[in-house]
């Protein structure tokens, strides 16, 4: 039998709720590797970076669901298995997805993340390339002597 050596992992807590990976049971996930990524989505900043070049031509003022959280929510989805858009059918009520997202409240709807998809264009493809670069680029003091593509 495998032991388990530490009795919980806790995670940045999101509001008034508190975070923690435990093995004695209660609320089960296949997602929890989600709190992993936000963790990682957080010190890297890589969300924000992507929404500062994505467009959002919406009213801020009837905005429930900023680009960043948008941006972020697809992103971890993704990153679970869920590509396709209608997943966020049931995963917008996910509560480990939600707090991913950094939200405590319900996610975006599919036809939501839809229209923002649907709204970016070429120029927004180019400069998520140069997003991704830059984040590669910071993350190397010097270059590394082979990369594989």
């Amino acid at each position: 039998m495998t032991k388990c050596y530490q009795p919980e992992i806790r995670f940045s807590s999101l509001s008034r709720r508190k975070i923690t990976a435990d093995f004695t049971g209660g609320d089960l996930t296949s997602d929890a590797g989600l709190l992993l990524l936000r963790e990682c989505d957080r010190r890297l900043g890589l969300s924000h970076a992507v929404a500062d070049v994505v467009n959002d031509p919406r009213r801020i003022s009837s905005v429930a669901h900023q680009a960043e959280q948008l941006v972020r929510q697809r992103l971890l989805a993704i990153a679970a298995g869920y590509e396709d858009l209608n997943d966020h059918d049931q995963l917008r009520f996910d509560t480990v997805l939600q707090a991913g997202c950094q939200r405590t409240k319900t996610l975006a709807s599919t036809a939501t993340l839809c229209r923002f998809e649907q709204g970016q264009d070429r120029s927004v493809a180019v400069e998520l390339h140069k997003v991704l670069l830059d984040q590669f680029i910071v993350r190397h003091s010097k270059p590394p002597r082979r990369l594989i593509l």
